[in-house]
């Protein structure tokens, strides 16, 4: 949540009396001033005091899903399960929404939060947040296709995607394993990328984004974030 934000709804007053407290110095975050009203803060990961007094309450909630395939990852859809419906009533706070996207076939892990610029923080280039996938293909992986990946690989349409860490658990003709890793996500980007080598991907799962992993969580479930992946969520607030 933007800071100025959060002061208005702790009773600082209206935007422009938040900022000018911002402006006189009287508010800090993790003992450090804030100089920006603009700051992406949760004072449930956060200390944040105004002249001393510290802010202790907060709307923003953070789950780790295990996204079905078949389900959608969006706020609402007209033909489709959401990732959204999946949560309980109890755990909805206004503003959910998924951070990112996978594809409605795909599985595993989705970031789920009402911190509205922490998801544009997580997948905004400068982060560089890895992206780990279980990957089955309907053909031989070569001793080659590491070196492939990590090489960078150009689609068709001319776009190029950065160096991608390829892990070989088996291979054959019939079926391959393994795990990739990405710092970027553009569209399909990791079937394009099987695709450019010669192979299509026929099972995709995402088991790890960034800091936090998915686990034995059962496909559909949820959880909310450990207190060591709150403490690494702080990094991409400010």
């Amino acid at each position: 949540m933007r800071l100025d934000k959060l002061l208005g709804q702790a009773g600082f007053g209206s935007r422009n009396q938040v900022k000018k407290l911002i402006r006189s110095l009287q508010v800090r975050v993790d003992g450090q001033l804030a100089r920006s009203d603009r700051l992406n803060v949760d004072p449930n990961l956060q200390t944040i005091t105004v002249s001393g007094k510290q802010i202790s309450s907060s709307p923003d909630v953070y789950y780790i899903l295990n996204k079905p395939s078949g389900v959608v990852s969006a706020v609402t859809d007209t033909e489709h399960q959401t990732v959204i419906d999946l949560i309980a009533s109890k755990d909805k706070k206004e503003g959910l929404y998924p951070v990112g996207r996978l594809d409605r076939d795909t599985e595993g892990l989705v970031l789920i939060t009402n911190n509205g610029p922490l998801g544009f923080r997580l997948l905004h280039p400068k982060h560089h947040v890895d992206k780990t996938y279980y990957v089955e293909v309907n053909n031989e992986l070569g001793a080659d296709a590491p070196a492939f990946f990590d090489n960078g690989i150009a689609f068709l349409d001319g776009k190029v995607c950065k160096p991608a860490k390829l892990e070989i658990i088996s291979s054959s003709s019939e079926i391959s394993r393994a795990y990739v890793t990405i710092s970027e996500g553009k569209f399909h980007q990791v079937k394009k990328m099987f695709l450019a080598y010669g192979v299509k991907v026929t099972y995709l799962k995402r088991i790890s984004f960034g800091p936090f992993e998915m686990g034995d969580l059962p496909v559909g479930k949820y959880r909310e974030l450990t207190k060591g992946e709150k403490a690494a969520l702080k990094k991409y607030l400010i």
